[in-house]
């Protein structure tokens, strides 16, 4: 029954006089915050100091959003963007890449490391643990613009935004919340990070754990996507579903030479004999 969906009133944001606050921008602020406090914590661990890690983390949220911003451009029409260059770095309108912003971070973490002489892995695992805490609080204020949606739904969580100012196709339809399960499977994202820190595993195996499971999860989460934004480009897959299986060809490889490094040589050599044996 339609009735039954959740109605959202709101607007994307509010005044405070003649300056316009919107809570897409106060949910990324308290995103970095909160992003910034696990990985600082994450690296006091590692003996570094926070002035050093805050320092990392500004440039890193600096350049993120950059690379966001110009993924964002390219993926969702590069033409208008090169033909209304005002409209580049335009954070204000709205829209962000995920993927651009990983892209970025790891550059800049690649230059803190040799900069502060402090080993990437280390860096690696910190930086994925603010995106990991961060992401499901910047997904709120996609709620709040009422973007990253799926396909219109009557089940009993779909949101139906009723307000002009939202950025929802059509007002009053209710739509499958996109943006809350992008949230939840970022959450489920980072408990197996958290797991993974508290069994004691060696530094750089958060960070790859990350970077394999985030693409699965836009994998996934991408078929619930159909908003504008998310047209089909190849092989029946999305922009961001085409990036996914990119990083993953990249990535695990890397995880799988990485994970055999660092397993004990005892360890390695029984399960070969077990293998052998059968």
């Amino acid at each position: 029954m339609p009735w039954l969906v959740i109605t959202d009133p709101f607007p994307p944001g509010f005044f405070l006089g003649p300056l316009q606050i919107r809570f897409y921008g106060l949910a990324y602020a308290v995103a970095f915050l909160v992003g910034t406090a696990v990985a600082t914590r994450h690296l006091e661990r590692k003996g570094i100091s926070s002035n050093v890690s805050g320092n990392i983390a500004f440039w890193t949220i600096v350049f993120g959003l950059i690379g966001a911003r110009l993924y964002y451009d390219v993926q969702s029409g590069w033409w208008f963007y090169l033909t209304h260059p005002q409209h580049i770095f335009a954070f204000w309108e709205g829209g962000m890449a995920f993927f651009g912003g990983i892209f970025a971070s790891l550059i800049v973490l690649l230059v803190m490391a040799r900069r502060h002489h402090i080993p990437f892995w280390d860096l690696l695992d910190a930086g994925v643990l603010f995106a990991a805490a961060g992401q499901p609080i910047g997904r709120l204020g996609n709620v709040m613009n009422g973007e990253i949606l799926g396909p219109p739904s009557n089940l009993p969580w779909a949101i139906r935004y009723t307000n002009p100012a939202s950025m929802a196709p059509h007002l009053g339809v209710a739509y499958t919340p996109a943006n809350l399960y992008e949230a939840i499977g970022t959450l489920l994202i980072l408990a197996v990070l958290l797991y993974l820190r508290r069994r004691g595993v060696p530094p750089g195996i958060l960070g790859l754990t990350y970077l394999v499971l985030y693409p699965v999860s836009q994998l996934i989460l991408f078929e619930w996507r159909t908003d504008y934004e998310t047209p089909v480009i190849l092989w029946g897959l999305k922009q961001a579903q085409l990036t996914s299986v990119a990083m993953l060809l990249t990535i695990v490889p890397i995880f799988f030479l990485f994970w055999l490094r660092t397993r004990p040589r005892g360890e390695v050599g029984l399960h070969s004999e077990d293998m052998i044996r059968a």
